[in-house]
This record gives C-alpha cells, sequence and structure tokens, in this order.
C-alpha cells in the first residue's frame, strides 16, 4: 500500500445528498438553516469536512446555485468546517418517478458559488448508476473533469476525486500527468454503489494500489456495508465519511437521530484504535488547502 498512515483522521459528514428526503429519515436537513445548524452540529461532534448538496423547496436536489450560495454563507457563519461542494450536484425523482441528473452544465456552474467555498469533489468516470427508483447515467467524461479541475485551480481551492470503480483511478491518473490534477490527490473510494465496484475487502486493497505514493484517501461504504467499510478503512490509515447522505440508519431497524449521532460513532471508532479526529487546521494541513489564520 503507498497512501501515507497518519494518527489523526479526517471524518467527513456527508449530511444530505442522495435522493431520499424527510420521508426516508425525518433528520436529513433539506433547507438551508438547517444544514447550517446540523454542520455546527457535526463540526462539535468532531468532523473537519463538510459534503454538501442542496435541496430545493421541495426537498428534491437542485441545481439552483442561490440555494447553495445561502447554504455555504450560513454554515461559514456557524462554524469553520471545511466546505465541500459535491460536483455530482444529485438527481431529481420526475413525476412519473424516473431519476433525472443534472447537466454538465449545471454542475460547471458550482465554481461559481459565493462565497467561495474550501473544496469540490470530481468524479472518475462515466457509469450507471443505479438505485431502487431506477437507473441514470452519471456523465464524468475527461474533458469535463478536466475543465472543472482546471476551473478549482484558477480559484485555489481543493479537490476530491471520487472514484466508484478501478477504471477510474486510470482515468484520474491521465489528468495528473496532464499536470492539471496537482498531487497529492486526495481519493474517496465510494464503494456499495449499484454499477459501481462493490464493497468487499479485496476491491479496497487493489484501488489502493493503484494509487499514487503519499495519496491520501478515504472510504464512502453505502448502505449495509457503512460500518464495517468505515471500521476497514480506519485500521488500514484511511479517513471515513458518515452522514445521512450514505446511511439513514444508526444500526439494522433502528434509524439515526442525526449526522451528528453518525458523527459521534465514528468518533468513538476511530478512539478505540488510537487515533484522533483531525481539527479543521489539521485537515486543511493534511488536504493541501490554504490555512488562513
Amino acid at each position: 500500500m503507498k497512501a501515507e498512515f497518519s494518527e489523526k483522521i479526517i471524518i467527513t459528514a456527508a449530511i444530505t445528498g442522495g435522493l431520499h428526503g424527510k420521508w426516508a429519515n425525518e433528520a436529513i436537513p433539506q433547507q438551508p438553516e438547517e444544514q447550517a445548524q446540523d454542520a455546527l452540529d457535526c463540526y462539535n461532534a468532531g468532523a473537519s469536512v463538510l459534503h454538501l448538496h442542496v435541496r430545493g423547496e421541495d426537498g428534491q436536489n437542485t441545481p439552483d446555485i442561490s440555494r447553495y450560495n445561502k447554504a455555504c454563507q450560513l454554515i461559514g457563519e456557524k462554524c469553520p468546517i471545511i466546505r465541500q461542494i459535491g460536483n455530482g450536484i444529485g438527481a431529481r425523482l420526475s413525476e412519473d418517478m424516473k431519476v433525472i441528473g443534472a447537466t454538465l452544465e449545471q454542475r460547471l456552474n458550482l465554481l461559481n458559488i459565493r462565497p467561495q467555498v474550501e473544496m469540490h469533489t470530481i468524479n472518475g468516470g462515466t457509469f450507471e448508476f443505479r438505485t431502487k427508483y431506477g437507473s441514470d447515467i452519471f456523465n464524468n467524461p475527461l474533458p469535463f473533469n478536466e475543465k472543472y479541475v482546471q476551473g478549482c485551480n484558477d480559484q485555489g481551492v481543493g479537490i476530491e476525486v471520487e472514484i466508484y470503480d478501478i477504471s477510474h483511478i486510470a482515468n484520474i491518473m491521465e489528468l495528473v500527468e496532464k499536470g492539471v490534477l496537482r498531487t497529492p490527490v486526495h481519493f474517496s473510494f465510494v464503494l456499495g454503489i449499484q454499477g459501481g465496484a462493490p464493497f468487499s475487502p479485496q476491491n479496497l486493497l487493489y484501488m489502493l494500489d493503484q494509487i499514487p505514493e503519499g495519496s491520501s484517501w478515504q472510504v464512502v461504504a453505502i448502505g449495509k456495508n457503512h460500518v464495517k467499510g468505515s471500521l476497514l478503512s480506519m485500521v488500514m490509515g484511511g479517513n471515513v465519511r458518515t452522514g445521512l447522505e450514505d446511511t439513514i440508519f444508526y444500526k439494522k431497524g433502528e434509524l439515526a437521530k442525526s449526522n451528528a449521532q453518525l458523527i459521534e460513532r465514528m468518533v468513538m471508532f476511530a478512539r478505540s484504535i488510537g487515533r484522533e479526529p483531525a481539527t479543521v487546521e489539521e485537515a486543511k494541513e493534511m488536504l493541501g488547502l490554504k490555512n488562513e489564520a
């Protein structure tokens, strides 16, 4: 394994994404004011990064930049947590229950969020994103990613690359070799999405063997694999992401009470194996972000 091992662990809170809303778990924050309070609660619980998608008044994912602006402003006023924008925006359900994804133009517009945030994500490749509601082609062509990364570079903000399958690492390395994506690269291995790589220790080990030395990484384990995937990442030296985007349950048959409750559990797990949650300042250093006084 070529990645760095750190006693500090970055815990990311993914508080809203996915297609599910309050009908699945009432604790999911959908409006900017709710998201800002959740950000503060997660920060106080031990999270240093907030992975953000926003919802419209109807509770569905939206590309409306004004909603992003409001949420990011309110979050920044509440706490210093690192705001990380999910580049996929998220799909919507049509009236006839079909899955509709955001366009590349809508996603590129995320670079216009103001106030400027600390991080964005890109997705390593195109694949069929399948859910119980249906499927959609999650379109992530290399030229789009190159343009998005260049926009992040121009603004001086950080980038996390989300990897759903092994080929996505090769795509990302093309951007590194072209000099567009700067090293060290920060990888997020999303395991357990239908259409992407299944969760397994073997898949994670193989992916880790493909990334450059000095990279940082985390596991995003979805649904039933959430706890064991997060624990596997922790003991191997990786970082973790948790939140109601990734699991609506605290344990089988028991809904999570809040995003903060899920963060608190990861803090407990980390400390039980001798790892300490990174502060925002420490996370910025680990991620190569600007750390302004």
